[in-house]
């Protein structure tokens, strides 16, 4: 799994986030108060339009990857309708062992249930990403998410920084590494379903040696939970997102025609997003989707997403196959210059994409 001393190789000199106080401490302060933090008050929370009812299946798009891995052309269509019209689907049949999603669901529960000092012990560093605490804070006025997370680096394997891998509970290294490994596989294979639903043969060039990095979200109770949010509405930079809900609790929302979508996971499916980066090589055909989480007033809720973007001597930028018959909507980047671009902006709507796009488009 890599050396105890290693640095990471992968993100280094990208940027940071501005400290912020930790939630989790912040929400058991005020178990016995209704008053929170000025910060995290979010006034267009009372203007949001949620569809009622969480959609579940037979209202969102399921895709299963058995059938794509026995080259089924029906679900190779269902795949690229769902990139296309949601952006979202569910995934069934992943072969990802319970064992192994169990495993790493205990490891998560435990960590976060360590008290506040001994998860400082992976705190972020200055000017770093990586750590326990948050991302994208990039100024003293702007306002804050109800939540804690842990953002990991965790492919290639050689670029793993050790010394930011918990060692308490000591299941978690081992369940990390096995789950990233099993999610690998799957992340990889959905890339080329993706390629192939795209009828193109270039988009895993800029996958080769590609980057896998984890984000566990800790959301909790918060006693005025309808004006804050858990993590505010945005779109993934990277290409591809697969969710795993750790626990029972929801609160993940898409917007889809101008409303939030609340989605209610099937048991054992992962939650997978097209990112900024397939809208981009895409040049537009796929798009990546605004989402949000909310949280719950008396339960905490966890997640853990994993993601999936090109190496680190990638490009960003529609590809050359599409070009051939289409004017080029976006910019084209190197992925170093993408990556520092992507930590300097906070985490709101479209802002990457809206950056790459080009004047004309």
């Amino acid at each position: 799994m890599g050396e105890e001393g290693n640095e990471n190789l992968n993100l280094i000199n990208v940027g940071g986030s501005l400290p912020v106080p930790n939630v989790q401490a912040i929400s058991d302060a005020s178990k016995n108060c209704t008053e929170i933090p000025e910060k995290y008050v979010r006034p267009e929370m009372s203007e949001s339009l949620v569809q009622n009812g969480a959609a579940g299946p037979g209202d969102f798009p399921i895709i299963d990857l058995s059938r794509l891995h026995q080259d089924s052309e029906e679900e190779i269509a269902k795949l690229g309708a769902a990139c296309e019209d949601w952006g979202f689907f569910m995934l069934i049949n992943h072969g990802v062992p319970d064992e192994v999603i169990n495993k790493m669901r205990g490891a998560i529960t435990k960590f976060f249930s360590l008290p506040l000092e001994e998860k400082k012990v992976y705190a972020q560093r200055p000017g770093t990403v990586e750590g326990y605490g948050q991302t994208f804070v990039i100024s003293e006025e702007q306002k804050l998410d109800w939540g804690d997370m842990y953002f990991l680096s965790t492919r290639p394997v050689a670029g793993r920084n050790m010394k930011l891998w918990p060692t308490n509970p000591p299941t978690f290294r081992d369940a990390l590494h096995e789950y990233c490994e099993e999610l690998q596989k799957v992340g990889t294979f959905l890339l080329e379903s993706v390629e192939k639903s795209l009828k193109l043969t270039t988009l895993m060039d800029n996958h080769k040696d590609g980057l896998q990095a984890i984000r566990v979200n800790y959301y909790p109770p918060c006693p005025q939970a309808s004006k804050v949010l858990g993590i505010s509405p945005h779109s993934d930079a990277v290409s591809l997102t697969v969710l795993l809900q750790v626990n029972d609790v929801q609160g993940l929302q898409i917007r889809k025609d101008g409303a939030w979508f609340p989605i209610k996971p099937i048991p054992g499916a992962f939650i997978v997003n097209v990112g900024d980066i397939i809208e981009i090589m895409s040049n537009g055909k796929y798009k990546s989707i605004e989402h949000r989480a909310v949280v719950d007033t008396e339960r905490e809720r966890l997640s853990l997403a994993t993601f999936f973007s090109p190496g680190v001597k990638g490009r960003v930028g529609p590809l050359p196959e599409i070009l051939e018959k289409n004017e080029a909507r976006y910019k084209t980047f190197s992925m170093e210059e993408y990556i520092k671009m992507l930590f300097s902006f906070k985490l709101e709507g479209k802002n990457i994409l809206d950056h790459m796009k080009l004047p004309h488009a």
